[in-house]
């Protein structure tokens, strides 16, 4: 019903604050960041976020993944990680360690959000974007108050910008990929909003010639099956050059801004 009616601002950031209290917190030192979109753009991507999450995390940021199985696609995040080998449902000390030691944890929405195991089945029957989608990026179990959040419209872009700035983000960018992806676009513009702890700037454009790289065709950049989309995070991650380095590069850049590491 949230859905038809559209979230506001009010209600997101009233929501997500509920389950921020709710969930089990992973204790963290120093600032974490995120990398996650809402999803439910219907683009059926490869992990994108996911892949920029490691890059991320080898460029020196201390990167709290939080995700979940797919709902409304066919690849989540904890699905690739799982067909990578990763055990993707450590408790809060072990992710803890893991950001530690590695740089990078991935918390299992379920695992650290139980209350919301009885929302699952239903998300999962209904197969479109819900109000979940948008608070499983707001509700960080390691409070990450840096993050890039992908939004599949230019409208919830900008509820999402004003719901991080309620909550009290140190620094995030909101992106939307026009033509509907919840990621920066190598296959045209992208809208970027810039959110920090003083408040949420006007929208301003990028495209992939920002970056150096050339415009790509949406199939060059398709996800598969689990197995599938984990061979090409391992390809990406081993150097294979193309569309899908390319904005994983461009992804991982938008979160060495949004973690100070880089303007």
């Amino acid at each position: 019903a949230l859905r038809i009616k559209g979230e506001t601002a009010d209600e997101i950031a009233g929501l997500a604050s509920v389950m921020r209290s709710k969930a089990t917190p992973v204790p963290v030192t120093g600032p974490v960041i995120d990398t996650c979109g809402t999803g439910g753009d219907g683009s059926f991507t490869f992990n994108i976020s996911t892949a920029a999450a490691f890059v991320a995390a080898g460029a020196g940021l201390k990167v709290a993944k939080h995700g979940n199985r797919a709902m409304s696609s066919q690849c989540g995040s904890a699905d690739v990680l799982e067909a990578l080998g990763i055990k993707i449902n450590l408790g809060a000390e072990a992710v803890a360690q893991c950001l530690e030691t590695v740089g990078i944890g991935f918390m299992f929405a379920p695992t650290f959000h139980p209350a919301m195991k009885y929302a699952a089945v239903p998300r999962r029957e209904i197969g479109i974007r819900t109000v979940f989608n948008i608070l499983g990026p707001l509700t960080n179990p390691a409070r990450a108050e840096y993050q890039v959040l992908g939004v599949p419209n230019e409208e919830l872009g900008e509820k999402i910008a004003s719901v991080l700035y309620r909550l009290g983000t140190k620094h995030s960018l909101v992106v939307h990929g026009i033509g509907g992806m919840d990621e920066i676009s190598i296959s045209g513009g992208s809208l970027v909003w810039d959110v920090t702890e003083y408040g949420v700037s006007p929208p301003y454009e990028i495209c992939p010639e920002d970056f150096g790289f050339e415009k790509a065709n949406m199939t060059e950049i398709k996800g598969g099956t689990p197995d599938e989309n984990a061979e090409m995070l391992r390809r990406i991650l081993n150097g294979e050059r193309g569309a899908k380095r390319d904005i994983v590069v461009m992804n991982t850049a938008a979160a060495l801004v949004a973690g100070n590491r880089a303007s």
